[in-house]
């Protein structure tokens, strides 16, 4: 537990005192009064995700607004609107929150360590507000030491609660897992929990070293028996909301069957909570569901995130205790409904021009848009972020972290994509606009890594079936490649890694760059933790950018997959024959939002193209698999024994010359890797072969050895000399080659292809050859002309 005293337990305190004091006086007054006064309405009005979002930035259509998700009304206009709702008097009502005021912020906040968005937050009067995950993104000494503050010297003036972040030693709350305000005259207890930080693997781990998260549901139901069990030392309460930071993964309400930890915190969470006020995934919803055990509907809100909305619960408490909830809401702040509060305005201001301040000087330009992965555009046209696809955005940050740390020997860099916040459009680069993409200030460590445990990274990119998202995306430098099966087995998907052309050894230890919060396991990345030595570089990954920015200005964005997806039909036992069918299904070909993507794919083997085929670019959300084609073809064999049928007898001359060259220069087949092409040039070798013919490597005629050789001077020599026998008639032409219809033209092979092979002859080759192809020719054609001579006529 937290050592300061609560400021809302402060307040509680003195309201007590004169609750106490109203008692007295009010011995005079007749009882029927007393129970009218014991009806009260309490209205509460809630934000979550708010993220620092100080500013206002709404979309437009034709220089008109037209807000879309996303957008953010700005704290000036939060204000305006909770000092209009809330009205003078301030008793009756409360503002909360249910956590991530603060981190992921826009630069303005970001920039000035998020003070800013702690200060309009104070002018507004916020009461509480659960912990998000992103509170602890510096960790839990920055939470209590800065953003806090310690007793009589308080930064956040608020209430931060928390029951389920349990001190591991004690198995205590390690936060206040409580507040308690009076509001019209009822004590209202707002319980806080917090979305499982350690296995969704959402902040650093060395930042809440010593915590452990305890269930939901378990924790709040403590809680609310100890707020109800009579026992005022303990603290007590009238009603009781909760506070959490989790949430519903869509609009649409959790069915008592689902197992994630919101949705049994939904139905199995006392119904002594009149009300539940959610968070984390940034969903726009509000039902109800009557809570295991409970007669009484209770609400489940959520606002979405950025200040787009504003939650209205409004609880109704009788005389009797019974509270029920007449209104749960959220209304929209983003359509100039309600006025500017000047004071957080001028706030707001200061902070913007301080920030331009900073962040206006030019780093460098793009030469195209850096963007982070997109899902498939909704209902409206829009599409929001996938943080499981690889984007170009990713992949450049990972260069640029590897760049700045070669000289720690880096080799291969990664990045999460939850560490993405921005893109980058083409054209100059501003310091903000660099900052923007990275706000958490992580600094850059250099881990010793095996292949088999950079393998083992890769396979962590599929989630855990407990995960809020079931696969997040690595970004990954430059020269660094890797295919993977979609339908292999869990652990088992990664089918080769590459470092510039070379294998990845799985004993080899390389240099690996990562920033601070996935070099101890976030985002469950745990085979980061296994690394054999670790050194942090002490350089923030916004600093990264700016170095590196100062060392190439101009920037060429690079737009080569690092990853590809391929499922290879299986190779049957003895390898793939000719006449087998092969399919190749591919994936993760093209990126979801660069330009120019689609055209072909190919496959080919020993320079041989077997099949072609369009790519598909449909976005395939939550994943990395958009980009799809797939390539079929049948090994190929010996060609065909039976020549097509010609029609004079030159032809038939040539055909027969060709197929006696056959037979001189049998062909050979060699096993040669199947080679994917994809559009933009880029190659990838897989691990499978298919036999491709190839031709037997020609004797030399001037060898001894060979039956066929002899002295081509000498016309006893058999198998020698030209085509029929050289220039027995003197008229310069070889015999043979002359009348009989054949043709007169020496057949020649430089520069030209190998029969049925399609390799081209190389230099060295050339003279063997036309020895070899001559001698052959020469026979045939000997024959013919006995056979013209007796005026037989060619069929074959």
């Amino acid at each position: 537990m937290n050592a300061h005293t609560s400021p809302r337990r402060r307040r509680l305190a003195g309201a007590t005192a004169l609750v106490a004091a109203g008692v007295l006086t009010a011995l005079s007054v007749p009882s029927t009064a007393l129970a009218a006064e014991g009806d009260a309405t309490i209205d509460l009005y809630n934000v979550n995700d708010f993220h620092g979002r100080i500013a206002q930035s709404i979309s437009s259509t034709a220089g008109k607004p037209t807000p879309r998700d996303g957008d953010a009304a700005g704290a000036a206009t939060l204000a305006g609107a909770l000092e209009q709702l809330r009205g003078a008097d301030t008793s009756t009502s409360a503002f909360v929150s249910s956590g991530d005021n603060i981190g992921g912020s826009t630069f303005e906040s970001f920039i000035q360590e998020d003070q800013p968005t702690i200060d309009v937050l104070n002018q507004m009067d916020l009461s509480v507000s659960a912990i998000g995950n992103h509170e602890l993104d510096k960790g839990q000494a920055d939470l209590r030491d800065r953003v806090i503050g310690a007793d009589g010297a308080r930064n956040a003036q608020w209430d931060y609660v928390s029951a389920n972040i349990l001190d591991s030693a004690t198995g205590k709350p390690a936060f206040d897992p409580y507040a308690v305000q009076e509001i019209s005259g009822k004590r209202v207890g707002f319980i806080g929990a917090t979305v499982d930080l350690v296995g969704q693997g959402l902040v650093s781990p060395d930042g809440i070293a010593g915590l452990e998260m305890g269930d939901i549901t378990t924790e709040v139901n403590k809680v609310a028996d100890q707020l109800t069990d009579d026992d005022e030392s303990n603290g007590e309460a009238d009603v009781l909301v909760l506070l959490v930071h989790d949430g519903a993964e869509s609009t649409t309400p959790v069915a008592p069957g689902d197992q994630s930890d919101f949705a049994r915190a939904v139905y199995g969470v006392s119904p002594k909570v009149s009300a539940i006020l959610s968070a984390h995934t940034h969903q726009t919803y509000s039902y109800s569901v009557v809570p295991t055990g409970g007669t009484v509907p209770r609400p489940v809100i959520q606002t979405g995130s950025y200040g787009f909305n504003l939650g209205h619960v409004q609880l109704a408490v009788a005389a009797d205790g019974t509270v029920t909830v007449p209104v749960a809401e959220n209304l929209r702040l983003v359509d100039g409904t309600y006025a500017s509060d000047a004071a957080v305005q001028a706030t707001v201001d200061a902070a913007v021009a301080e920030a331009d301040r900073l962040g206006a000087v030019e780093l460098g330009t793009v030469d195209r848009d850096l963007k982070r992965a997109v899902q498939s555009p909704n209902a409206e046209g829009l599409q929001s972020e996938n943080r499981g696809g690889e984007s170009t955005l990713g992949n450049f940050v990972a260069e640029v972290q590897r760049s700045q740390t070669e000289r720690q020997g880096s080799q291969i860099a990664f990045m999460n994509p939850g560490g993405l916040r921005a893109d980058i459009a083409s054209g100059p680069v501003t310091y903000k606009e660099a900052a923007v993409v990275q706000p958490f200030a992580n600094t850059l460590v250099v881990l010793d890594l095996t292949g088999d445990q950079i393998r083992q990274a890769l396979e962590q990119q599929w989630q855990p079936a407990t995960a809020s998202r079931p696969f997040l995306k690595l970004g990954a430098s430059e020269g660094f490649a890797y295919t993977y099966d979609l339908q292999a087995a869990s652990g088992s998907r990664i089918t080769s890694m590459t470092l510039d052309g070379d294998p990845i050894d799985p004993t080899t230890t390389y240099k690996v760059t990562v920033n601070s919060f996935l070099a101890t396991g976030g985002d469950n990345f745990g085979a980061f933790k296994q690394a054999a030595a670790k050194q942090d570089s002490g350089m923030v990954d916004l600093e990264a950018q700016v170095q590196y920015f100062k060392a190439d200005p101009t920037v060429e964005v690079q737009e080569d997959q690092r990853a590809v997806g391929v499922h290879v039909t299986e190779t049957p036992e003895g390898g793939f024959q000719p006449g087998d069918d092969v399919r190749i299904d591919l994936s993760s070909l093209t990126f979801s939002n660069a330009a120019d993507q689609g055209g072909t794919v190919s496959v080919s083997a020993g320079e041989q193209e077997l099949a072609t085929a369009d790519i598909d670019t449909t976005i395939v959300d939550t994943t990395d698999e958009q980009g799809r084609a797939t390539l079929e073809f049948e090994v190929p064999g010996a060609p065909a024994e039976d020549a097509a049928p010609v029609d004079t007898a030159g032809d038939a001359l040539r055909a027969t010359a060709l197929r006696a060259t056959a037979a001189a220069a049998p062909t050979e087949t060699t096993d040669e890797p199947l080679v994917v092409t994809l559009p933009g040039g880029q190659t990838i070798t897989l691990a499978v072969t298919v036999p491709i013919e190839t031709a037997a490597e020609p004797t030399d005629p001037t060898d001894p050895a060979d039956p066929g050789a002899g002295d081509p001077t000498d016309p006893a020599t058999p198998g020698t000399g030209l085509p029929g026998g050289g220039d027995t008639d003197g008229d310069g032409v070889p015999d043979g080659l002359d009348g009989t219809g054949a043709s007169d033209e020496q057949p020649t092979t430089a520069g030209g292809d190998l029969a049925y092979t399609g390799a081209d002859l190389v230099l060295p080759g050339i003279a063997a050859g036309v020895l070899l192809l001559a001698g052959a020719l020469a026979l045939v054609l000997a024959r013919r002309k006995r056979a013209a001579h007796d005026e037989t006529v060619l069929t074959d």
